[in-house]
C-alpha cells in the first residue's frame, strides 16, 4: 500500500503545479490589508476538489460586511475513514487559504500573482514562485495529494481525515478558527489529532507543540504641551512614555527571569517596538505619546501576572512624571502545550522518519499560530512541514519536492493507526 501511494504521490507533479498556479492566481487577502478576502479562492478551492472526487464538502462563512461576499469562508472536506464509532478521534490537516499582501513589487522578479518554476541546478529541483506557494499553499497542496492518493485508489484512511482550509490566518484568525471554534459547536471532538503545516524547517526535523504567551500591548501617555525651552511650563510624554519603555523592558526580564529549552529564545522577550510620531517640530514639548510593546513569555506565566505587573511599573511612572498612561491589548493569547507523548507526536515522527529518514525533536516558539487556539480548546495540535522558509518574502518559492515528500507522510498519516 505503501508503494502504491507513494508512487501516485510521485506521478501528481502536474496536479500539483496546477493547483498551486490556480490558487496563487485568485489572490485571497484579508480586507484588514486592503483585499477582498477569500471568496474567489475558496469557490475556486471547492469546484477543484469536487472535479477531482473529493465530494463531501461543507463551507462555513464567517460574517464580514467589509470583505466580497460579505463573508470570509473556510472549507472543511472529510475523507471517511475505517473507524465510524460515535466519537472516534480523526485525523485533521488545516491550512489556511489567505495570503499576505506581496509588498514591494520592485523586489519581485516576476509577477507575485503567476506561479513560475525554476531549476537553479543545485540538486533541489523545481521551485515554484509565487505569493502564497509556501505560506500556505504548500501545505494546502500537499494534504489535497495526500488525499487524492487515497481516494484514486480506493485506499480507505484508518480513521476519517478532515481537510480544513481555513479563512483569516494572517491577520488573527477572528474570521477563521477562532470563529470555528465559537461558532460551530461540535466541529472538533476532543480527541482528534490536527497537524498544521504551517511552519518548520529545511530538513522537517522540527515538530513545534507549544508557543509562548502573546501579549501586545499600546501604551498612550497623557502630558502638557510645551515650547521646547521650556519644559517647566509643561509634562513631557515622550519622556515619561521612554521611562516607562526602558523599566517594562528592564523589570520584566528581570521578574519573568526562567528558561525552558524547548524555546528559542529559551526565555521571556520584552521588546518595544512600534512608536508613533507625537509632534512634528525638535522644539516642542510632546503633551501625548504612544508606543507600543511585543511579549513573548513562557507558558509557566500567566498574562493576569504579567499584567498585574506592567499596571503597578505604570502607576509608578505615572507618580513620577504626573503623567496619565492608558493601555489597550491588540492581542493577548494564552497557549496550552500539546504534550511530546502524545500519539499524534509519536506518529508523525516516526511518518516522518520514513519518508524523510531524519530524527525529529519537539520545539516551542515564540509566534503565534492557529496552533494555540486548538490547544486551548483541548486538542492535540502539532505545526509542522519540511520548507524552505520563505513567507512573506519577495519571491516567495516553495520546492516541489517538499510538496511531493510532505504529502507521503501527510498520506502515511492517513493510514497508520
Amino acid at each position: 500500500m505503501k508503494e502504491k501511494i507513494f508512487s501516485f504521490i510521485d506521478n501528481s507533479t502536474a496536479i500539483a503545479v496546477e493547483l498551486e498556479t490556480e490558487l496563487t492566481r485568485r489572490p485571497a487577502i484579508s480586507p484588514d490589508s486592503g483585499g477582498e478576502g477569500e471568496l474567489d479562492k475558496c469557490v475556486f478551492l471547492e469546484s477543484w476538489l469536487k472535479s477531482h472526487g473529493i465530494t463531501q464538502l461543507e463551507r462555513y462563512d464567517a460574517p464580514d460586511k467589509r470583505a466580497k461576499g460579505g463573508v470570509r469562508p473556510s472549507l472543511v472536506a472529510t475523507i471517511p475513514g475505517s473507524d465510524t464509532a460515535d466519537g472516534a478521534p480523526r485525523l485533521w490537516i488545516m491550512s489556511h487559504i489567505d495570503v499576505v499582501p506581496p509588498g514591494e513589487a520592485s523586489l519581485w522578479k516576476s509577477d507575485p500573482w503567476t506561479v513560475i518554476q525554476q531549476d537553479d541546478g543545485d540538486g533541489r529541483g523545481v521551485r515554484l514562485i509565487g505569493r502564497g506557494v509556501e505560506d500556505n499553499q504548500q501545505g494546502l497542496t500537499a494534504s489535497v495529494l495526500a488525499a487524492l492518493a487515497l481516494v484514486k485508489q480506493g485506499i480507505k484512511a484508518a480513521r476519517t481525515v478532515k481537510l480544513l482550509f481555513v479563512a483569516d490566518e494572517e491577520n488573527g484568525s477572528g474570521y477563521g478558527i477562532d470563529w470555528l471554534l465559537k461558532n460551530v459547536p461540535g466541529l472538533f471532538h476532543k480527541n482528534d489529532m490536527v497537524l498544521i503545516p504551517d511552519s518548520g524547517d529545511p530538513k522537517g526535523e522540527t515538530i513545534e507543540i507549544a508557543e509562548k504567551n502573546l501579549i501586545w500591548i499600546q501604551f498612550s501617555t497623557a502630558g502638557a504641551q510645551a515650547h521646547g525651552s521650556r519644559p517647566d511650563q509643561g509634562i513631557n510624554a515622550h519622556l515619561a512614555g521612554a521611562d516607562l519603555a526602558v523599566r517594562l523592558h528592564e523589570e520584566l526580564t528581570k521578574k519573568f527571569s526562567d528558561h525552558d529549552p524547548l524555546f528559542e529564545p529559551d526565555y521571556s522577550t520584552f521588546q518595544p517596538t512600534k512608536k508613533e510620531a507625537n509632534v512634528p517640530n525638535i522644539n516642542t514639548i510632546p503633551g501625548d505619546d504612544v508606543f507600543c510593546m511585543d511579549m513573548r513569555v513562557l507558558p509557566r506565566y500567566p498574562a493576569k501576572t504579567v499584567l498585574a505587573e506592567i499596571d503597578r511599573i505604570k502607576a509608578e511612572v505615572e507618580a513620577k512624571h504626573g503623567v496619565k498612561i492608558t493601555y489597550t491589548l491588540p492581542q493577548c493569547h494564552e497557549s496550552k502545550p500539546t504534550s511530546k507523548d502524545a500519539p499524534l507526536v509519536k506518529l508523525l515522527s516516526r511518518t516522518i522518519k520514513e519518508v524523510y529518514h531524519v530524527d525529529t525533536r519537539p520545539i516551542g516558539i515564540g509566534g503565534g499560530t492557529v496552533g494555540a487556539y486548538l490547544r486551548n480548546a483541548g486538542i492535540d495540535s502539532v505545526v509542522w512541514s519540511r520548507l524552505e522558509d520563505t513567507a512573506h518574502q519577495p519571491n516567495e518559492y516553495t520546492l516541489l519536492a517538499n510538496i511531493l515528500g510532505d504529502a507521503k507522510v501527510m498520506a502515511l498519516l492517513m493510514v497508520r493507526e
